[in-house]
C-alpha cells in the first residue's frame, strides 16, 4: 500500500523488485485487498489546475437523515470526501465546481431545498497544503525504497489547463479505476491506446491527475478521525498551514475563505491520541484563535470526483 501511494500506476513488477518479492505475489495481493474492499487506487483530478473552484460544505440536517443525504452527495459526480460527522447530525463534503451556475446550482438550490437540511456553511477552498497521497499513516518503505518508486511531479504554473478531446472520459474511468489497463481507457475514453499513454504523462506532469490509494485508515489501525475547522490569524495562516502539512496525523489540510480561514483533516490511532494531538501539536500553535473539532463517525466517499459537465 505505500509503494501504490508512492505511485499508484507502478508496474506490479517493479513494484515487486523494490519489495524483494515476486510479481505474481504483488499482484494476487492487491487483487486480493481490492477485492476485499480494503483498498483501490483511483485517479484524482486537480480542480485548481483546470480552473475550476473547490468548495468545502458543512451540513448540520436532523439525525435520521445523515445517511441518505449523504448517500446522495455521495452519488454526485462533482463531490468527494462526503463523511457523517459528530453522531450523526453533520456531513462535510468537497464539492469540484466548473462554474458558477453549477455551484450556485448546488449551494442556493439544492440543498437548501432539502427540508431536512437544518443550517449550512461553504467556504471556497483557496490552496492546499497536505493531501492524503502524503498521509503518514501508510509510510513503511527505507529511503531508498521510496526513491525507486517516487514519481517526481511538476507542480506547474498558475495557468488553467486545457483539456483534449476524450480526456473527461479518460478521467472518468480512472475516478472508478486507477489501475485500468491502456486497453480499457481507450475503449472507455474512444482514443487509440498510444494516445492514452501520451495523454496521462500530460495530465500527470501537468498535475490534473494524481493517482490516490483508497483505504480506510481503521483497516491499520487508526481508529479516530475528525475533521478540523480553525480561525487563524491571517498573518500567520500560511505558516500554520504549513506547520500542519507537516504533522503525521494529517491526511488533508487548505485555506479558505470565511470564519474559519483553515480546515483539516486528522488520522488518529484512538481518543486518547486524537486529544494529545489536539492539545500538545495543534496547542502549540499560538496563532490559532479557535479550534472546532467533529468526529468522523462514517465516510461514504473519498476520492474519485469526475468532472462536472
Amino acid at each position: 500500500m505505500h509503494a501504490l501511494q508512492l505511485d499508484g500506476r507502478a508496474p506490479f513488477a517493479r513494484i515487486a523488485m523494490v519489495l524483494g518479492t515476486s510479481e505474481h505475489t504483488v499482484a494476487r495481493r492487491y487483487r486480493r485487498l481490492r477485492s476485499g474492499g480494503v483498498v483501490r487506487v483511483v485517479g484524482a483530478v486537480n480542480g485548481f489546475r483546470l480552473g475550476y473552484a473547490s468548495w468545502t460544505v458543512r451540513l448540520r440536517c436532523t439525525p435520521d437523515a445523515a445517511g441518505a443525504i449523504a448517500a446522495a452527495l455521495a452519488r454526485r459526480s462533482d463531490t468527494f470526501w462526503v463523511h457523517v460527522l459528530s453522531g450523526g447530525t453533520e456531513i462535510s463534503c468537497n464539492l469540484q465546481a466548473g462554474t458558477d451556475a453549477e455551484r450556485d446550482g448546488f449551494l442556493l438550490e439544492k440543498l437548501p431545498g432539502t427540508r431536512r437540511v437544518l443550517g449550512m456553511s461553504a467556504h471556497s477552498m483557496l490552496r492546499g497544503f497536505a493531501g492524503p497521497t502524503g498521509w503518514a499513516g501508510l509510510a513503511t518503505l527505507s529511503d531508498e525504497q521510496m526513491a525507486a518508486l517516487r514519481v517526481d511531479v511538476p507542480e506547474g504554473d498558475d495557468e488553467p489547463v486545457a483539456l483534449a478531446a476524450g480526456d473527461r472520459e479518460l478521467l472518468g474511468a480512472l475516478a472508478s479505476d486507477g489501475r485500468l489497463g491502456f486497453a480499457e481507457l481507450a475503449a472507455a475514453s474512444g482514443l487509440s491506446e498510444s494516445t492514452v499513454r501520451r495523454r496521462l504523462e500530460q495530465l500527470r506532469g501537468s498535475g490534473v491527475l494524481s493517482y490516490q490509494v483508497e483505504i480506510a485508515p481503521v483497516e491499520l489501525g487508526y481508529r479516530a478521525e475528525a475533521r478540523l475547522w480553525m480561525s487563524v490569524r491571517p498573518s500567520a495562516v500560511v505558516s500554520v498551514a504549513q506547520a500542519l502539512a507537516g504533522h503525521a496525523e494529517v491526511s488533508f489540510c487548505a485555506v479558505t475563505t470565511g470564519p474559519s480561514n483553515l480546515v483539516a483533516a486528522v488520522v488518529c490511532r484512538d481518543s486518547r491520541h486524537l486529544y494529545r494531538y489536539l492539545t500538545e501539536q495543534v496547542g502549540a500553535l499560538d496563532a490559532i484563535d479557535r479550534v472546532e473539532a467533529a468526529p468522523l463517525i462514517r465516510t461514504v466517499k473519498r476520492s474519485g470526483a469526475v468532472l462536472p459537465g
